[in-house]
Order: structure tokens, then sequence, then C-alpha cells
């Protein structure tokens, strides 16, 4: 009988084995997951073969390089398809896509990164890749300025690190300062925007979704080439859409609206 402590790790390995490839590295050598996990090649080669048996890897036959198998993909959308997020906002963010012709994104806070839940490509933002799975920054990010809303200004930095923060180009930014100033403004309009701060020539705008008790939960976008977005001439109509599509997705998930407390009159 295999100990607890065993047990344990053997499942953290396979783990680790599982997360050597990425969407970088998706194809891997033998010697390569050893490598990204720290493993022996036996050892290694015994997890791969222990995973391809149950499906979660599947060997390449002409170039024998290991990738992720159908398992995951089960797996996937299994997960996916339990999560009341996603649930509400896949058929509001086809919607998006379809009217708008741009990339409609639903993404989840993850510690200090956003996490894409649902990614829906129109005619203008196609891709040959998902986004689904993926991360990227919060302080660069239209969704994910939208998911620091429901992150109290004095835990920002402990959130996101020291400033500098991270620059991905001239545009981002880059203090507390800056980000506050932007945040404020995102509440003051009911959404947040992004212009080439995580990438150059592409945009975004993005809202905020809640749950029944108020929080922010999600946040859901549409993005796409400058070109496309076309930012300057239709932002009011942007903002507008993507706003009533957050409150779509937040009614669904049990949200009422603010709560407002009568004032008492004095006696």
């Amino acid at each position: 009988m295999v100990s607890e402590t065993g047990g344990n790790q053997s499942v953290e390995r396979a783990s680790a084995v599982l997360n050597a490839f990425t969407l970088g590295r998706p194809s891997l050598r033998v010697s390569d997951v050893a490598a990204q996990v720290g493993l022996g090649i036996s050892t290694t080669s015994r997890l791969l073969a222990t995973l391809e048996s149950v499906d979660l890897v599947r060997r390449d036959p002409v170039s024998q390089l290991y990738e992720l198998g159908p398992a995951v993909l089960t797996m996937a959308g299994i997960a996916l398809n339990n999560d009341p997020i996603y649930r509400q906002s896949r058929p509001v963010a086809q919607r998006l896509a379809w009217e708008l012709g741009l990339g409609a994104n639903v993404s989840v806070r993850r510690g200090a990164e956003l996490f894409y839940l649902l990614n829906v490509e129109g005619q203008l933002a196609q891709k040959s890749f998902s986004l689904m799975g993926q991360r990227n920054p919060l302080h660069a990010t239209g969704m994910g300025k939208c998911l620091l809303l429901g992150v109290a200004a004095a835990q920002r930095a402990e959130l996101l690190g020291p400033e500098p923060l991270h620059s991905f180009t001239s545009h981002t930014l880059t203090t507390f300062e800056a980000l506050d100033a932007d945040l404020a403004a995102s509440t003051e309009r009911g959404y947040a925007k992004e212009v080439e701060e995580l990438a150059l020539g592409r945009a975004c705008v993005a809202a905020p979704v809640r749950d029944h008790t108020g929080e922010v939960v999600a946040a859901i976008s549409v993005s796409g080439a400058l070109s496309a977005i076309a930012l300057e001439e239709r932002e009011a109509e942007l903002g507008r859409m993507i706003v009533e599509a957050a409150d779509t997705v937040s009614i669904g998930l049990g949200y009422l609206g603010p709560v407002h407390t009568p004032v008492q009159e004095a006696k």
C-alpha cells in the first residue's frame, strides 16, 4: 500500500509534469520535461508513460514529442461548464463578438493576474488560438483594472508589488498614483479602458461583473486592433454596450444593484 506521503509526492510530480507544457512550449521531449520539473530521465519517462495511459498526455507518433492529451480537454470542459460565471457570460460574450466583430473576453482574478475564462472572436479579431486559461497582468489590461476595483486601495501595493510596476509598452501605467487615478476614472464612467498598455496596436473596453453580494468577481471586455475598435469614435457606444453586458451577467449571478440605506430624519 502506497503511503500517504508517497501518494502526495506522486500527485505533486504528476502535476509538475502537466504544468511543464505551456503555450510557448506545448510539445516536449522527455529530457525537456525532466529539466523543467527537476527529475531524472527515468522517473520522468515513467510518469509520462503513466499519464499517457490515462490520456492526460499523448505522444506524437512521428516526432515522439509529448503534448497534453484529450483527457485534459474533457476535464477543462467539465470545470468550465460547472462555473456559474462562465455559464452566465458565454451567451453575452458571443452576442458582443457577433454584433461588434471584436474579441469578447471574460476573466476572473487569480492572485496578481487575470485568468481568462472565456474568449470569443468576432470577424474583425480572429485568432488561430484561444485565450482561455491564459493569464495577463492586472495593471496593464482593461479587465485587470476592473478586477482591481474589487481590491482595496491599501491592498493593491501588496498585491502588485513595489513600483515601478512592470512596463510592457511606453503607455503602461507603472505607478500607483497613475493607476489609482485611472481606476477612479473607471469608477466614474462605469467602465475601464486600455490603449496599447499591454501590446502596441491594441485596445479594449471592459466593465466589472458583480455577484449577489455586490463584490466584483469577474470582468468582461471587447478588444481588438486599434483600427477595428476605433475607440476615438466609438468609446461612448462601446462603453454603453460593455456596461450593459456586465449588468446582464451580474443580474444572472444574483446582483440586484447597490443597496441604498434610507436617510433617517433627525428627531
